[in-house]
């Protein structure tokens, strides 16, 4: 086993699933078992100025081994995983030198991860792959980019003859719950820019991201004895039904794709004939259909009042995140040079807009400028997760070899 997959096995086993609906950072307690592993990491490794916060953010220094000035480049990677899916009690699976057939996950669920429904595990024939037991996700996201990272410092700190300047790492809280670099202290980081090492398969390189709000969205009914319902019962549950359907159904994530945007009705957190409480995301990486998706959402709210009364129902619209593109684009020698890092190791740069978010969208416009790398994964979120070995080696590589080019320029 490389150190790179040694380090990824250790850090899934440890639970960090994050919590949407608490109020604290980080959102649950195991996080902090996480961090203080790679605290101690860092500190055998011999980082300077290991720090972590009251907030669970774990940063540290490896100084520069040259006299020139060089620009100050951060990597950062996320602790928690999705609080959608149990990350408790992780069994990873290796399956070494693998054969492209069926690999059977759970024989009790009769849950196999075959190439029939994911394509993509023939590219990875005779590798190694990492893989869940079927009952809980994985943790590639982010416990890749962890791993891969502390394995670039790692390389760094055994062979002195590798030249660089002045690196900062951070390991960041509740990613997931896009909660987490609120509290992130861009100053005293200190970085001229940094990468996030967050994205999936090989090659993967990402500077432009969703636009994103949540939209909290409350209908009042009226509850009467049905008995004695005609003509006053108003059943809120049927009238939130209504107001979602007034939305095109063509734009929701089902049948989306690409840059198209979307209308995702994420969950309903009350529902009775007095009340319904349900949040929406809204998505586009174009500002200017974003703002229109805004304003068709309050449309649709405006009709519903003016078919029921006023106050029937509320929209709350909650900001996400920003596309980062617009912060990148004035920078753009720090996606240049990535994309000069992967040619160099052989990887085709695969360049594409997020369909979701990631922590460096906050920390741009934070003033962070802070694209986003490969750490290797699939199907993130769920049981069918899995890694191949040689990805995480690759990112490994793309680290060194972007902080090799700065230290030449």
């Amino acid at each position: 086993m490389s150190s790179v997959s040694k380090r990824f096995l250790r850090y899934v086993k440890i639970d960090t699933q994050s919590d949407h609906d608490s109020s604290t950072i980080p959102t649950t307690e195991n996080q902090w078992e996480l961090a203080r592993l790679l605290e101690k990491e860092l500190e055998q490794l011999g980082l300077q100025d290991v720090k972590l916060n009251q907030k669970c953010f774990v940063t540290a220094t490896l100084p520069a081994n040259v006299d020139k000035k060089l620009p100050v480049i951060g990597f950062l990677a996320h602790m928690d995983t999705s609080p959608d899916f149990s990350g408790k009690n992780v069994k990873p699976q290796v399956i070494e030198n693998y054969d492209g057939g069926d690999i059977s996950l759970n024989k009790a669920k009769k849950m196999s991860l075959s190439p029939q429904e994911f394509p993509t595990l023939k590219h990875y024939v005779g590798q190694t792959l990492i893989t869940t037991d079927g009952s809980t996700l994985l943790g590639a996201d982010d416990k890749a980019g962890l791993a891969e990272i502390m394995t670039a410092l790692e390389y760094m700190l055994e062979h002195p003859e590798f030249k660089h300047g002045t690196i900062k790492v951070a390991f960041t809280p509740d990613e997931e719950t896009g909660k987490g670099n609120e509290y992130f202290d861009i100053k005293s980081f200190a970085a001229d820019f940094a990468y996030t090492l967050d994205g999936g398969p090989v090659g993967e390189l990402e500077y432009e991201n969703f636009n994103a709000d949540r939209a909290d969205i409350t209908v009042k009914g009226k509850s009467v004895h049905p008995g004695d319902a005609k003509g006053v019962l108003v059943n809120s549950q049927i009238v939130f039904m209504e107001f979602f359907n007034l939305l095109p159904a063509a734009q929701r994530p089902e049948y989306t794709q690409g840059r198209e945007g979307f209308f995702h009705l994420w969950r309903m957190t009350k529902a009775s004939v007095e009340e319904t409480q349900a949040q929406l995301l809204i998505r586009d990486h174009d500002s200017k259909k974003f703002k229109h998706k805004q304003e068709m959402l309050l449309k649709c709210a405006e009709f519903i009042n003016h078919k029921y009364g006023p106050g029937t129902v509320s929209v709350d619209l909650v900001e996400s995140y920003r596309n980062m593109k617009a912060v990148i684009q004035p920078v753009m020698h720090i996606v240049e040079t990535a994309k000069q890092a992967m040619q160099e190791l052989g990887i085709k740069p695969v360049i594409k807009p997020i369909r979701g978010g990631t922590d460096g969208a906050r920390l741009s416009y934070m003033g962070l400028p802070t694209p986003n790398l490969f750490a290797g994964g699939h199907n993130f979120h769920g049981p069918y997760e899995y890694i191949p070995v040689q990805s995480m080696e690759k990112a490994v590589q793309v680290i060194l070899k972007i902080i090799e080019l700065y230290s030449q320029k």
